[in-house]
Formats: structure tokens, C-alpha cells, sequence
């Protein structure tokens, strides 16, 4: 009887799909965000068990609508992509987003940085990678086999053990694709589309 109750308590449990703050405070920092997110949707695109999504509410634990974290960008290995209005990880196989982004603004704050990476180290990411735009300053963290997040000491040059992306530090953050294929934002590729099309006609 005790579990009946506590199985009916779960359902009725509400869960927000969203947080109430913007995806972003600035055109710099979305632009990243979007950059990041597309790209490697397009890198697992032919993938039907890869997801990706930008400011995603994830809920770890269910029951506790209060527990949540919302990745500029998350890949999640072994769910289906699909529109969510959240990722309720016990309906997912309880498969914690691998990969997360964060790109960082003014209103980040580090209290607020710092509970994140706490966040994400308890419930499971496996590659957290934090970009700060105005600094171009890219931090990261992996996983190591004692199951603690530790920090990436040489971070460029680095290659993600699940993306296969490999991260460079120019004049800004520099991604590249496994075959070598940099990161190109939307204004690039209709650059690239535009000058195909001459070219054919």
C-alpha cells in the first residue's frame, strides 16, 4: 500500500520544461550555443540512437521536480532522438546525458558554476566542456576511472573519447569533426551553399 502511494505521488509530480531564464544573455554566447548544439547534431544525424539538444531541462531523480540542470548542449548515447519537452532520465533508460556544454555570460556566476560541475559529477556526465567566449578560455572535464570528474590539464588539442571532436584555441574556439571537418555556423554554410550554386550554374 505504502509503494502504491509513493508510485501515485511520482505521476502526479509536475515537471517545467523550462526554467524561467533565457537561453542567453547575449548574441556572442548564442551564437556558441547554437554552433555547438547543430553541429553535432549534424556529426550523429545518421545515428537514430544519438540525441542531442540545447537548453534541455534534465531531471535526474524522479519525484524531485526541484533537481535540474538545463546543458547549453547535451549528447545523450543509446536514446532516440524525438522532441521532449524535458529528459526525465527514468524515462530514458536512466541514461544521463554523456556529454554536456556550457557556454559561459556576466550573469554565470562561479557559486553558480561551481554547483554544476558538483551536478554533474553526481549524476553522471562523463564529459563536461565550458567555454567562455569573451576570454576565449575553454575548460574541461573527464571522467576517470576512480568515477571522479577531473579536470583536462592540456585542453587544446584534446580529443572528446565519445564526440571524437577534437578542440583547438585560436583567435576563438576551434572544433573539428572526426574526418578533420571544422564546426561552421549557419552564416558559413549559406556562404558555402551560395557559392555550390554558382559554381553549378
Amino acid at each position: 500500500m505504502v509503494t502504491q502511494q509513493q508510485n501515485l505521488d511520482k505521476r502526479e509530480v509536475f515537471y517545467p520544461e523550462s526554467d524561467g531564464k533565457p537561453m542567453a544573455d547575449n548574441t556572442k554566447q548564442f551564437r556558441w550555443i547554437v554552433v555547438i548544439e547543430q553541429n553535432l547534431e549534424w556529426l550523429f544525424a545518421d545515428d537514430p540512437n544519438v540525441s542531442v539538444a540545447g537548453d534541455l531541462l534534465w531531471y535526474p531523480v524522479e519525484g524531485n521536480n526541484q533537481l535540474s540542470a538545463a546543458p547549453d548542449a547535451m549528447v545523450v548515447f543509446g536514446r532516440p532522438k524525438g522532441d521532449r519537452g524535458s529528459y526525465q532520465q527514468w524515462n530514458e533508460d536512466n541514461l544521463p546525458p554523456q556529454v554536456v556544454f556550457e557556454i559561459l555570460s556576466l550573469s554565470k556566476t562561479q557559486p553558480e558554476m561551481e554547483r554544476k560541475l558538483l551536478f554533474y559529477h553526481t549524476y553522471g556526465v562523463e564529459e563536461y566542456y565550458v567555454y567562455n567566449p569573451d576570454r576565449i578560455q575553454l575548460s574541461g572535464w573527464i571522467r576517470s576511472e576512480d568515477g571522479l570528474l577531473d579536470r583536462i590539464e592540456s585542453i587544446s588539442g584534446w580529443v572528446s573519447p565519445r564526440l571524437g571532436v577534437r578542440f583547438d584555441l585560436g583567435t576563438e574556439l576551434e572544433l573539428y569533426c572526426p574526418d578533420g571537418m571544422p564546426f561552421f555556423s549557419f552564416a558559413e554554410i549559406n556562404q558555402m551553399l551560395e557559392q555550390a550554386q554558382q559554381r553549378a550554374e
